[in-house]
């Protein structure tokens, strides 16, 4: 039984932009909080700051942080694979890019150009860039293909994919069809298990709200780590212990 909770906890993380108040406050103890529930893995949304710091209070809470959101596109990368390196990440994902980008085929190009620029220097220093999407890359439609496809087309297949499922659903995928046809290139899934806010767009695609565990079991059989991002109003303990617990249970 232990064995399989190791397993599970392994292959699940945590964005830590969920908790982003309490780690501007107490960040030491919030690390450890999460590693009290269980966690031995967390996402950084912000390694550039101060990285050696950063690096002590994982270790200090037995956390690792083999993924990270990183500004690749606008921080110098030199700085980036510097500090990714003493906090100890492997993979840069790039957590962001305007989505003016995506109207038409050569804002895509150019995107993928610059991040195909930065594939050469983090594989010297031992390291993957990554991609995460939100909605609109999959909502526009270029040559009748959703933009986040052309996009993957156009990125040096080195460069790996981190599937927002719940916003690649609303743009309209599958993420059922989507993560298993692609699952050499998808490395990491972002989940949660709460109810939309009003102001979300409605749901274009095949939903995944009431079907996690499908999509966790989906991800498990490509090998995927699996993170939690919630982002709720006020206090996000609740949610992020809630969701913490669902998920290492899905992947048991």
């Amino acid at each position: 039984m232990t064995h399989t909770h190791q397993r599970a906890t392994d292959a699940l993380s945590i964005q830590l932009y969920s908790l982003r108040t309490e780690l501007g406050e107490r960040r030491a103890q919030t690390l450890e909080r999460l590693a009290r529930l269980g966690l031995t893995r967390v996402e950084p949304y912000d390694i550039l700051s101060d990285p050696t710091q950063l690096a002590r209070e994982l270790t200090s809470a037995g956390l690792v942080a083999t993924t990270a959101h990183v500004k690749l596109l606008d921080a110098p990368l030199d700085d980036a694979i510097a500090a990714a390196r003493t906090v100890g990440v492997e993979t840069l994902i790039v957590p962001w890019a305007e989505p003016e980008l995506f109207q038409d085929r050569a804002g895509v190009a150019s995107l993928a150009e610059r991040i195909n620029a930065t594939v050469e220097r983090a594989a010297d220093a031992g390291m993957r860039v990554g991609y995460h999407n939100h909605e609109f890359e999959f909502s526009v439609r270029i040559e009748g293909k959703p933009a986040w496809e052309v996009l993957v087309d156009l990125l040096d297949e080195r460069v790996v994919l981190e599937v927002d499922t719940y916003w690649a659903s609303v743009g309209g995928a599958d993420v059922f069809e989507l993560l298993p046809r692609l699952a050499s290139r998808v490395t990491a899934v972002h989940v949660n298990d709460e109810e939309p806010e009003a102001d979300d767009p409605p749901t274009l695609g095949v939903p995944v709200l009431g079907r996690m565990p499908e999509v966790t079991a989906l991800a498990r059989d490509i090998g995927a780590l699996v993170v939690v991002e919630v982002v709720v109003n006020g206090d996000p303990w609740p949610a992020v212990e809630r969701n913490t617990r669902f998920f290492a249970e899905a992947l048991s």
